[in-house]
């Protein structure tokens, strides 16, 4: 487990990591430096920085002799004084007489007196969950950060998220040897803030609060992960029911069947699903706070359990087609940490069209007109572009019935998007200035990048039918 404490006796654990920054410089020295990462080589020709060690870092360095300057000093050109955030040197193995070797590493925080840049804490985070797994047989483990890195008990919570997010293993389908155990021996990480922790118990709230959006993470992956013949509509559904149950209260869960989606028109959801094994289940998770609510927001997820493109049937990477889920993952991981978090003044929906894109006889077929919930006929143009009508129902649903003040979708919905800009970054696509502005912002604050798209008018005569209001492609 992740503890925060005002002190810890680095003798009494099994390993020690300790937080460095680097000596602060002015823009010019930044500037020249670089410089000279871009030429290789001038490596060879550049003059080591000397250690500069302060804090715990210079007291635990006087105890052990100088051994870890010395690290520092033999670690100098690719460590440069822990210039760079989440950067670690080699572990130092320390014997101690009549005790198992005691273990010190080095971790580098960034230059003193220049901020953290967008995603370090969550570096940082995910290099204390490697090295914590990577050294064998530690029991515990003492971090001592300095105050740059906790200025306050806030921080700590992207930092628990990302220690526990990265210790993720599914384990579901392996037997026997084959199993991946990861920190196998571990009991406690103490994080340990040089000065003190001035409010204990809101640092044990951040660390809880990083630990449950990590819980909820744990859960997007599993349902990623599951194969089809494990995970459909059906029991996309009791997840969401099990969501609710364990939420103690902060989440209630709806979930419409095949009679009720018809009943409110939903014939857009309902084309894709009839070619599926199990009947549609379309999810609805409400998460209402105590006390007054200032907003109604909605997140709706793409649920395709398995996409096979129906009778436009996919020619390639087939095998990924379980991932088409990735939308409603993601936001019943969300909806998982909001029920744990329980956040003040927001009412959340959290929707899923659950079903699959199949091929039978009841499948849709090119050139059907399905008429969605809001009364637009849609010409399928493409039966692999399906998940935009299931969306067009939910989304419909969200504004319509629950009248959500903003909405937002997440989505596999082309792999086009990887094309544009690569599998790190998320494509943004809204109108909604503010929104996008939001959005950014929690891009930055978390790590996750994302990338504002356009949505030009002039690519509209594009959806145009000559039979139906619209089509889906």
């Amino acid at each position: 487990s992740l503890t925060v404490a005002a002190e810890c006796d680095a003798d009494g654990a099994d390993l020690v990591i300790v937080g460095v920054t680097a000596p602060a410089k002015d823009e010019d020295e930044d500037k020249e430096e670089e410089e000279d990462e871009e030429d290789e080589n001038d490596e060879e020709d550049k003059e080591e920085e000397p250690p500069v060690l302060t804090g715990k870092a210079a007291e635990l360095d006087d105890a052990l002799g100088g051994a870890l300057s010395d690290l520092m000093s033999e670690n100098s050109k690719a460590f440069k004084n822990g210039a760079k955030a989440g950067s670690v040197t080699p572990t130092l193995r320390v014997a101690v007489p009549g005790s198992k070797a005691k273990r010190y590493i080095l971790l580098g925080l960034g230059a003193e007196g220049k901020d953290l840049e967008d995603g370090d804490l969550t570096k940082i985070g995910k290099v204390l969950a490697s090295k914590c797994n990577a050294e064998k047989k530690v029991k515990t483990c003492a971090v001592f950060l300095p105050p740059k890195i906790v200025p306050d008990s806030s921080t700590l919570a992207d930092v628990s998220s990302a220690f526990y997010a990265a210790l993720y293993s599914d384990n579901r389908y392996r037997t026997g040897a084959k199993v991946k155990k990861l920190v196998e021996d571990l009991e406690t990480v103490t994080i340990v803030p040089e000065g003190g922790v001035e409010d204990a118990d809101a640092a044990s709230a951040s660390v809880a609060a990083g630990r449950n959006l990590a819980a909820g993470i744990f859960l997007t992956k599993d349902i990623v992960n599951a194969p089809h013949n494990v995970l459909n509509s059906e029991s996309l559904a009791e997840t969401a029911e099990r969501i609710a149950a364990e939420s103690g209260g902060r989440i209630t869960a709806t979930i419409l069947g095949k009679e009720e989606c018809e009943e409110r028109g939903m014939g857009a959801y309902l084309g894709v699903a009839r070619g599926s094994e199990t009947d549609p289940r379309f999810i609805h998770l409400t998460y209402k706070p105590e006390g007054e609510i200032k907003k109604k927001v909605g997140v709706i997820g793409k649920g395709l359990l398995f996409d096979t493109g129906g009778y436009n049937i996919k020619t390639a990477m087939m095998v990924l087609m379980k991932f088409d889920c990735g939308g409603a993952a993601a936001v019943l991981g969300a909806a998982r940490a909001v029920g744990a978090l329980a956040p003040e003044g927001v009412e959340a929906h959290f929707i899923v069209a659950a079903c699959e894109n199949m091929i039978n006889q009841k499948a849709m077929v090119p050139s059907d007109i399905l008429t969605a919930s809001n009364g637009k006929t849609i010409e399928v143009d493409n039966t692999d572009a399906e998940g935009r009508l299931t969306l067009a129902d939910a989304l419909v649903y969200a504004d319509k019935e629950l009248g959500c003040e903003s909405i937002i979708e997440l989505s596999t919905l082309t792999g086009a998007c990887m094309v544009s800009l690569g599998k790190q970054i998320a494509g943004v696509w809204t109108s909604d200035d503010d929104l996008a502005k939001q959005l950014e912002s929690v891009s930055k604050d978390t790590g996750d990048k994302s990338w504002r798209m356009p949505l030009a008018k002039e690519y509209n005569d594009q959806l145009e039918s000559k039979i139906a209001d619209i089509k889906n492609c």
